[in-house]
């Protein structure tokens, strides 16, 4: 039973640490979000903590050894970050860098769009963000304009919206603000 654990624990963290980078990938070059919220991650990292500490009982050979304490050191350096991360989203949904205006929906209820008007205080600037809703927990950022505190929103046909007088084919993954 504790192979079994040492495996599980490996693949698991192995998993996370994917996800966790696709999650940072995603973020910076503004593609859809594929990846569980960080507190799934979370868990999962901790599940694999757990599941390492018993399968270090398989001492059938050095590499079983190894994998445990690779395993074990990485869920808790992936934990620690996770942490860090939630801790900073919260943070900065309690001091109102996000604040949702509204949800739209096209014509034909194929695709869902949250706005949030951000703020970044005197150290930034402020503006207005466009999230595209997909299945799941799948997030896409498709606008963002600076300086702007209002939101204008016309839908020309089932998959193009019209945001601020700026025209996005949704069908085409065209996005405005991102360079």
């Amino acid at each position: 039973m504790a192979m079994k654990y040492n495996h599980c624990s490996f693949y698991i963290i192995l998993l996370c640490i994917g996800l966790a980078a696709y999650s940072v990938y995603s973020q910076i070059n503004h593609t859809w979000i594929a990846t569980p919220p960080t507190y799934i991650l979370l868990i999962l990292s901790i599940m694999a903590f757990i599941y390492a500490i018993k399968g270090r009982k398989d001492k059938t050979s050095w590499v079983s050894t190894f994998r445990s304490w690779l395993t074990i050191t990485l869920s808790v350096l992936l934990s620690i970050v996770l942490l860090l991360v939630i801790f900073l989203q919260l943070l900065g949904s309690l001091l109102g860098g996000n604040e949702h205006l509204k949800t739209i929906h096209s014509p034909d209820e194929t695709y869902t769009i949250d706005f949030y008007q951000w703020d970044a205080g005197a150290a930034g600037t402020f503006g207005i963000r466009g999230e595209l809703n997909g299945p799941l927990w799948f997030k896409k950022s498709i606008y963002l304009e600076r300086r702007v505190e209002d939101v204008s929103i016309e839908w020309i046909s089932n998959t193009v919206v019209s945001i601020n007088n700026h025209k996005l084919d949704l069908a085409q993954g065209e996005t405005f603000g991102y360079e």
